[in-house]
């Protein structure tokens, strides 16, 4: 594969996973069946908005060529904090939230030059 066309398939990535992020998340933020599902961990609904939020606004970051390393760095955060609080309520299917931050991995490691701008 030439280093065109393989730029081009992670930028391809890049867009797809933002956007996928980002409408899961609107989901998870304006859903009543998400909120209702959320209700069970016992933490109070503010909560799911603030993470929905954070979420969102780390792909629009992600989606920024200038700032995909931010971005990936904050999803990374987001998407850990997301897999733990999953662990931690025994839901064992973080299958594609870890899915989710390798491919964030991948587009940023290949995106150094996003960082210096």
């Amino acid at each position: 594969m030439t280093d065109h066309r393989a730029r081009r398939g992670l930028v391809a990535l890049q867009w797809i996973l933002g956007l996928v992020i980002f409408m899961q998340a609107a989901v998870f933020a304006f859903s009543p069946a998400s909120a209702h599902a959320f209700a069970k961990t016992g933490l109070p609904n503010v909560v799911r908005r603030v993470l929905a939020w954070a979420e969102m606004a780390a792909a629009v970051v992600f989606l920024i060529p200038r700032t995909v390393v931010i971005g990936g760095w904050l999803l990374i955060v987001v998407l850990a904090g997301a897999v733990v609080l999953h662990l931690l309520h025994g839901w064992l299917d973080v299958g594609a939230l870890l899915i989710y931050a390798a491919a964030t991995w991948a587009v940023m490691s290949c995106k150094p030059h996003a960082a210096q701008g």
